[in-house]
């Protein structure tokens, strides 16, 4: 009997060497499930927290100080942001 699984409509295809399959299907069959299934769940989580990683921005205590010095105490603007954020109103921001 044929049974699709919802939701899974897409598909990757990749070639691996003979060791490497060997060590996903050993993987899969300790954690009693199918190859596929494995290798999806493995893949999504990996992928997820690859994600993770480039999206958080981790700080120094020196650094995370800075940042929060910044914030309370923040410096006078120099002529050249002055200009960036005219600029930017004229580019940008609506017209009145």
């Amino acid at each position: 009997m044929h049974r699709d699984t919802p939701g899974r409509i897409e598909r990757l295809g990749f070639r691996v060497d003979e060791a490497t399959k060997d060590l996903i299907e050993r993987a899969a069959y300790l954690s009693q499930r199918k190859v596929s299934d494995f290798c999806v769940t493995a893949l999504a989580d990996t992928a997820r927290r690859t994600i993770t990683e480039h999206e958080m921005l981790v700080l120094s205590d020196r650094d995370r100080e800075a940042f929060f010095n910044a914030l309370i105490n923040p410096p006078t603007p120099n002529d050249r942001l002055q200009r960036a954020l005219a600029d930017h109103k004229h580019r940008v921001a609506p017209q009145e």
